[in-house]
């Protein structure tokens, strides 16, 4: 018998769009062609809407840009109050915003940001893994799960699991179904628990304190980081890893299915206001390890990513790109990129942030209102694109 919390629904359709945007279109992405009707009268007919290449996506203080991947020339200005989050939806066309209400699905191939929402108080954390979309509403404990190809001009069927209580969470669905999420209330996170296809429970470890963060490794190994290291899920198994110190936070990572290992942040100063690490993790999900390395510059949440081959990719306060081997457990090189900078206090205030697709990483830098694309392959800056304002998160569709 199904768990009565697994529930399906049907996405409306939306039609109406905001005249601000109508106008937006037509300004910037549409023709017009004069044709004679029959009795001779000229009519008017619109081409189709802008179409951008390999879009990126960039939010700033009241609002975000969508540039074209290639040029890295703004398409389109969003207007858009509050503080924004941006995530890739998981096709080669949609991205999510995370606003005050939900996650509002931004086409950023037609440079639209589009009246569809999954309703959400808090939205968090989006994961993509198996083809498919997990978003966790850290207001209400919701994870919805969907195929991002469905996408489009409605929102796709759905699966819902809600959790016991609502927390700051995080979860991702497996390619046999199984559901691995956090748990956690207001007051603490203590862990994870594992769903089989049908939401109950099948495993549970709750030796995580301040659990956060989710990678998913090599043979869908899945990282889940706490204050004390992390917790691998990995056929059917949840192992705890320690941490090489009394207290070393990881609670950010990049994973990649090139690797059985992850790159993680790794902070160990438990009462410090605001810790400027300059080592990273890396944790070996066969050896069941975690290994520091000192990239020699401190770095922020936003500043992990990884290479094409699997490398790791850290961009540092002074201003390169600096490449790790997993295997090796050491730097093998760094790209300058940007000048150096130091980390805000407030973790919603702008900073440089790295997105990798293919071989090519974009970098933004809030201190000059710039965007810069990096071949990964040689370290050259193919392309600038200068902003009218801050950038702040930067993201992308997956291609």
């Amino acid at each position: 018998m199904p768990n009565p919390l697994r529930t399906m629904r049907r996405g409306h359709t939306i039609t109406a769009l905001s005249a601000a945007a109508l106008l937006a279109l037509t300004a910037c992405g549409t023709e017009s062609t004069e044709e004679s009707s029959a009795d001779g009268a000229a009519t008017t007919e619109s081409e189709a809407a802008v179409t951008v290449a390999e879009p990126i996506a960039v939010t700033y203080d009241g609002g975000l840009y969508v540039l074209d991947g290639t040029t890295l020339e703004v398409v389109q200005d969003i207007e858009l109050e509050g503080f924004n989050r941006l995530n890739p939806a998981g096709d080669d066309r949609h991205m999510f915003v995370s606003t005050s209400t939900g996650f509002q699905l931004l086409d950023a191939a037609g440079a639209e940001l589009t009246d569809l929402e999954f309703e959400a108080p808090k939205p968090g954390h989006v994961v993509r893994h198996a083809g498919k979309t997990v978003l966790f509403a850290d207001g209400t404990g919701e994870v919805t799960i969907f195929d991002p190809a469905e996408l489009g001009d409605t929102l796709p069927e759905t699966e819902t699991y809600t959790t016991p209580e609502a927390h700051h969470g995080v979860a991702v669905e497996l390619e046999n179904g199984e559901l691995v999420t956090t748990l956690g209330n207001e007051d603490e996170r203590p862990g994870i628990v594992v769903l089989d296809e049908n939401h109950e429970e099948i495993a549970r470890n709750e030796d995580c304190p301040g659990v956060h963060g989710e990678a998913t490794a090599q043979g869908e190994a899945v990282v889940i980081g706490c204050e004390t290291g992390v917790l691998i899920y990995q056929d059917g198994e949840i192992t705890k890893v320690d941490s090489p110190t009394d207290y070393g936070r990881i609670g950010n990572q990049a994973g990649t299915d090139a690797s059985p290992i992850t790159l993680g942040d790794y902070k160990q100063d438990e009462d410090a206001e605001l810790e400027r690490p300059t080592e990273v993790s890396l944790v070996d999900t066969e050896a069941g390890t975690i290994t520091l390395v000192d990239i020699g510059a401190s770095y922020t949440f936003r500043s992990l990513a990884r290479g094409p081959e699997g490398e790791g990719l850290v961009l540092g306060t002074d201003g390169a790109i600096h490449v790790v081997d997993p295997e090796a457990a050491e730097v093998t090189d760094s790209f300058p990129v940007i000048d150096s900078w130091e980390e805000p206090l407030e973790w919603q205030q702008p900073r440089p942030a790295i997105f990798v697709r293919g071989e090519t990483a974009f970098v933004s830098d809030p201190g000059a209102n710039e965007i810069h694309a990096v071949d990964l392959a040689t370290g050259e800056i193919t392309a600038t694109g200068s902003l009218d304002s801050a950038p702040n998160e930067l993201s992308g569709v997956l291609g």
